[in-house]
Parts: C-alpha cells; structure tokens; sequence
C-alpha cells in the first residue's frame, strides 16, 4: 500500500463506478459540481479541470496509463481502463470486493490497518467526491460551519466511515440519517401525503475545523475549507474559548437530552437495515450506535 493507492481506493469507494469485462475493468468516478459556481463567484468547472491536472500527477504514475477527463455542466467524470489480469485491478478488486458502485460497496477492513498518513489519503479521495463545503452548511447560526459527505443508501458505508475518520481522531458531530424519524421526524411529510420523503441519501456532518487538516484535493473544495475553517476558528476564539475544546467532542461525550419524536409508520419499511428496522429514534446518535459507529 502506498498514498496514491490509498488516495484512489477512497474515491472509487466514495464515488465509483466498476465496469467488469471479459478482458478489461473500466473504472469511472464520479465528481459532482452541485453548483455551477463557487462560494466565491468562480467557475465550478474550470477549479474541477485544474483540480484534474493535480489529481493525475497523484494517479497516473500509479495507474501506468492515462486519465480520461470528461465534463458536464453539474459533474465531472475521471476514468481509466485495464487488463483484468493488471496487478494493480487485481488489488482494487480485492479491497472492493464483488461491489460494483458506491450503492454496495463497504471499506475493507484492511485500510483500517493502513498507516495514519495512507488512512488519511483514503478520507481524502473518498472527500474530493463526496464532501461538501457552503456557507449554507452550519450548525445552529453561522460562522459554525461544516463539511458534509453524501453517501447513497449504503447504511454500512456511512458507519465504516464514521469509524475510519475516529482512526485518524476527527469525530463526526452529526448524521443525517435517510431514515423517517430524522428526515421526516413530525411526520409533515407523511401527512402531505409523501410517505417516502425521507428515503434520501445520508449526509455525515464534520466541523471544518476538523476536517481541515486533511483537506481536499479538489481546488475549489479546499479554498472555501480554508476559510470557513478559519472562520469558525475566529469565532470561537473571540470567546475566550480554545476551537478544539469546543469542536473536538465525539456524540458519545455529550450529554444532551432528546426531543421525542412521535411514531412514524416508515419505521417497518424494507428500506431500512434489518438490525434497525422496526425500531423508533428520537436522536441519530441511536441508530449510529445501533449499527457500529460508537466508543468501541
């Protein structure tokens, strides 16, 4: 294992998209844009173009072959292409297993005994394709800004992550859950007569203070990092108070008490992981210890 390999596993496993041959594996990742420009008034676009150029200085020494960049007005496309035989397809299969997307796909259990810097390397490519940095994304009232990762309906890939960031000390403050008592928690919805609102992807919510010593890849990703981290940064220290005794806190650190949601009938839906299914939740600290992201 090396960085580069670290870095490209965590984005095929963020993002990805494995297409199996009779002779040759195709790879695609998938970076969105969201938006058409950034935080600052730049274009998407252009910042993911010259973010291409970093990433094929980490990759194509490893690949041994060329990216193909291609580009949309809302997502970006990396991809390459390979002998199945290739000893680097090989070892991409044997960490990913028989999963073919992001909707199946779960972090090997090996990349946790990776080294802190390869781990790291990991988080950050499975960043530079599902995280999210906005000035929308605070907590409570700004400058208490975010990052946000969107994972799919892949219950088990939103707690292997959760678990991955504890190995390299960057706690999650909160999880927005694809499940009705989180997305639809009073039930508005359900009475609108949309029974399945809730039925989104999960969004896992880091402090960009935290976060920001891995940091991303991707241009204008990093730079709006950097200065929402920095803002918040301020903030807190304008309080007499030092940052990381105000960020650096896991869920199962804080006492807080829940607000009772009341029964919502989407609890039985299939949807829902059988280890969970059928149970009620009043906070998303349950259903993450429920299903493996806790202090042990």
């Amino acid at each position: 294992m090396n960085n580069e390999m670290a870095y490209l596993l965590g984005m095929i496993t963020g993002n990805g998209e494995v297409q199996r041959g009779a002779n040759e594996t195709t790879i695609v990742v998938e970076i969105p844009h969201k938006k058409l420009e950034t935080e600052f008034q730049k274009d998407v676009g252009i910042y993911v173009k010259a973010s291409v150029t970093d990433i094929r200085e980490i990759l194509e020494p490893l690949l041994g072959t060329g990216l193909t960049f291609t580009q949309n007005a809302n997502v970006s496309y990396v991809s390459f292409r390979k002998l199945n035989e290739d000893y680097l397809v090989r070892e991409i299969l044997r960490y990913i297993g028989a999963a073919t997307s992001h909707d199946n796909v779960r972090i090997s259990s090996e990349v946790y005994d990776f080294t802190l810097d390869e781990r790291k390397q990991f988080i950050k490519g499975f960043a530079d394709v599902t995280g999210y940095i906005r000035r929308s994304n605070y907590a409570y009232t700004e400058p208490q800004y975010r990052v946000y990762f969107e994972i799919p309906q892949n219950w088990g890939l939103v707690v292997d992550f959760c678990n991955l960031l504890k190995s390299v000390d960057i706690p999650v403050q909160n999880i927005d859950w694809g499940h009705p008592n989180m997305r639809d928690g009073n039930l508005k919805k359900y009475n609108e007569g949309k029974p399945d609102f809730w039925k989104k992807e999960h969004q896992v919510k880091v402090w960009a203070l935290e976060y920001n010593p891995i940091g991303f890849a991707v241009l204008h990703k990093q730079e709006a990092l950097d200065y929402f981290a920095n803002e918040h940064k301020v903030f807190i220290e304008r309080q007499g108070k030092e940052p990381s005794d105000v960020t650096h806190r896991y869920y199962w650190e804080i006492v807080k008490r829940n607000k009772e949601k009341p029964i919502h009938p989407g609890e039985d839906d299939e949807f829902i992981p059988e280890e969970i299914r059928g149970n009620h939740y009043d906070s998303w600290k349950e259903i993450a210890k429920d299903l493996g992201y806790k202090e042990d």
